[in-house]
C-alpha cells in the first residue's frame, strides 16, 4: 500500500531525505516527480548529503550537466531529465551502470517515455499550505524498508529526539542495523532490530535461529546488558527502546576498538578484554534476567542441539561448496558422532554466561575510564549459558584479526593467570575445553563464511577463511581433539587449506 506523508516545512523535508537515504539499497531507482518547489531539490541535496555523512557536500543541480555522480558508500546519481530531447540519450548518460552499483534518482522521469525501469520508488511532492505532501510508492519490499526507517523516525520523535540527525553507521552479518543519532552535542547508537523472520524447519519443528538459540527479538540485548552492568562490566545504557518494534536508543561507547590504525591486535586492550572475562567468570551466573516490569529473560542453555546445529554449518554449506556434491550419509554420521562425544564431555567444564561473539567487531576501547570500565561490550543479545572456555576462544583466535602467536599466547596467559589467583580453578581442565570449543567454533565459521556468500549475498566475509582454517588447525592440537582432526584430514579440510 502507497505511503502518503506531510512535511510541515523544509527542516522536515530534510529529516525526510535523511530517513530516505537510511532506507534505499544498491539497485533502487526513485522517480521524483510533482509540483515545481515543492522540496525535490532540497530533498535530493538531504539525502546524498546523509549518505556521504557530510553536512556541507557541494549538491550542485544537474539541470545543465543532466547527471551527477557522488562516489559515495552507496554511489549515487543524480539524473534531471528535462532538458533531454529523446529517451534514447538515457543509455547515453550511463543509467543502468549507475542503477547496477547504486542508487538513481530521477527528477521528471515522465521524459523517459517509457525508457526507465517499470519497479521505480515513485515519489510525488505537492505544495500543501506552508509545507508539502508527498506520496511514495513502489514494490512491496522497497516500501517496507522505508516504512521501517519512517517508523524510527517516529520512535525518536516520541522519545524527544524529534530534529535529530540519522547517520549509517553498520550492519553486520544479521539482520541488524545500527545508526549514530545526532542531537545538539549528544551521540546515541540507534539499534534497528526488526523481529527474526522463521527460517526453513530443520528439526524437531523449529528452525535454525531457535535452535542455535540466536535472539529473535531485543528483550536479551536489554536483560543481559543490564547483567554485565550489574556485574561491574560495561555495556551501553539504554535511553529509551521499543521493545515490540525491536529499536533501542543506547548509549554511544566510542569508536575506538582494540586494533590499531593498520589493523593489526594491541595486546594491551586484548589483555584488558581477557581480564572483564575473567571478572565476569569469577562470580556467580544468574539464569533469569529482567527486561522490564513483568518480562523475565532465560538465558538459554548452549545445548546440544545448539552446538551440533552450528557445527553442521561445515557439513552443509562449506563441503558441498568445495566438492560440488553434498556430504555422504556416513561422512555425516561421523561428523556428528565425534562431537556427541566432545559435547558430552563438555558437561564437566566450568560454565558461565557465554557472550557468544567477544571479539574484536564487538569491544570499544574507552581509553579515559579505569579497569574493567575501559573494556565497552555490545552485541550481546545471543548470550547463553555455555563452557566459559567459549569467550575466551573467541577472543584469543579472534575470527577477523590476524593474531600474532606471542599475542594470542599472551591474551590467554593473562587470562589464567587471572583466575588461578581466584584458587580452585582447575587450568588443564580449562585449556581442554578451550580446545573443544575453538575447534566448535571454528567449524561454524568454515560453513558460516560460505553460507553468508552463497546465500546471503555477503561475500565479504570470505576473506576469513584461511585464517579461520589455521584457528581450527591450532584448535585440533589437543590429544582429545584427534578423532575430528583426523576426520576433517579424511574430508580433505585440513590437506587443502592448512
Amino acid at each position: 500500500m502507497a505511503l502518503d506523508i506531510v512535511l510541515a516545512d523544509e527542516a522536515a523535508t530534510i529529516r525526510f531525505g535523511e530517513d530516505m537515504a537510511l532506507a534505499l539499497k544498491r539497485g533502487d531507482y526513485v522517480a521524483l516527480s510533482g509540483d515545481l518547489g515543492a522540496g525535490k531539490s532540497t530533498f535530493s541535496r538531504a539525502l546524498i548529503r546523509a549518505i556521504a555523512d557530510d553536512a556541507f557536500l557541494e549538491v550542485p543541480s544537474p539541470t545543465f550537466t543532466l547527471v551527477q555522480t557522488y562516489d559515495l558508500r552507496i554511489p549515487v546519481a543524480h539524473f534531471d531529465l528535462y532538458r533531454i530531447a529523446d529517451a534514447a540519450e538515457i543509455d547515453e548518460l550511463g543509467f543502468d551502470e549507475a542503477l547496477s552499483d547504486g542508487i538513481c534518482l530521477v527528477e521528471w522521469p515522465e521524459k523517459a517515455d517509457g525508457a526507465l525501469p517499470a519497479d521505480e520508488i515513485s515519489l510525488t511532492f505537492l505544495h500543501e499550505g506552508d509545507g508539502r505532501r508527498v506520496f511514495i510508492d513502489g514494490p512491496a519490499p522497497a516500501l517496507a524498508r522505508i516504512r521501517r526507517s519512517l517508523a524510527i523516525r517516529a520512535f525518536l520523535d516520541e522519545a524527544g529526539y524529534g530534529n535529530a540527525t540519522r547517520r549509517h553507521l553498520t550492519g553486520d552479518a544479521s539482520t541488524r542495523a545500527y545508526e549514530h543519532i545526532h542531537t545538539g552535542a549528544r551521540r546515541f547508537v540507534l539499534m534497528d532490530s526488526p523481529a527474526h523472520l522463521p527460517g526453513p524447519i530443520l528439526a524437531q519443528g523449529k528452525y535454525y535461529q531457535q535452535i542455535a538459540h540466536i535472539a529473535e527479538d531485543v528483550k536479551p540485548f536489554v536483560a543481559v546488558g543490564r547483567y554485565l552492568v550489574s556485574r561491574g562490566l560495561r555495556a551501553p545504557a539504554i535511553h529509551a527502546m521499543d521493545i515490540a518494534q525491536g529499536i533501542l536508543l543506547i548509549e554511544d561507547l566510542g569508536s575506538d576498538g582494540v586494533l590499531d590504525a593498520g589493523g593489526a591486535p594491541i595486546a594491551e586492550r586484548y589483555r584488558e578484554s581477557a581480564a572483564c572475562l575473567a571478572h565476569l567468570h569469577g562470580q556467580a551466573f544468574e539464569r533469569d534476567l529482567p527486561v522490564t516490569d513483568g518480562i523475565i529473560h532465560r538465558v538459554p542453555d548452549f545445548d546440544r542441539d545448539a552446538m551440533q546445529i552450528e557445527v553442521s554449518l561445515l557439513t552443509d554449506w562449506y563441503l558441498p561448496f568445495t566438492r560440488g556434491t553434498p556430504v555422504s550419509d556416513a561422512e555425516r554420521r561421523d561428523y556428528v558422532a565425534i562431537w556427541d562425544g566432545l559435547i558430552e564431555s563438555l558437561g564437566a567444564a566450568e560454565h558461565n554466561l557465554l557472550l557468544r561473539d567477544f571479539h574484536s567487531p564487538n569491544i570499544i576501547w574507552r581509553p579515559d575510564a579505569a579497569g574493567t570500565d575501559r573494556v565497552g561490550i555490545i552485541d550481546f543479545q545471543d548470550a547463553m549459558n555455555g563452557p566459559s572456555a567459549y569467550d575466551v576462544a573467541s577472543l584469543v583466535q579472534d575470527a577477523r584479526v590476524d593474531m600474532p602467536d606471542a599475542v594470542a599466547q599472551g591474551v590467554l596467559d593473562h587470562y589464567l593467570s587471572l583466575r588461578a589467583a581466584e584458587g580452585g580453578f582447575d587450568r588443564a581442565r580449562f585449556l581442554r575445553d578451550w580446545h573443544v570449543m575453538a575447534a566448535q567454533r571454528n567449524c561454524k565459521l568454515i560453513g558460516l563464511w560460505v553460507r553468508l556468500m552463497q546465500r546471503d549475498g555477503k561475500p565479504a566475509y570470505m576473506r576469513h577463511m584461511p585464517r579461520t582454517f589455521r584457528n581450527l588447525t591450532r584448535a585440533l592440537s589437543h590429544p582429545d581433539l584427534a578423532p575430528l582432526r583426523d576426520w576433517c584430514e579424511k574430508a580433505g579440510i585440513l590437506a587443502t587449506e592448512s
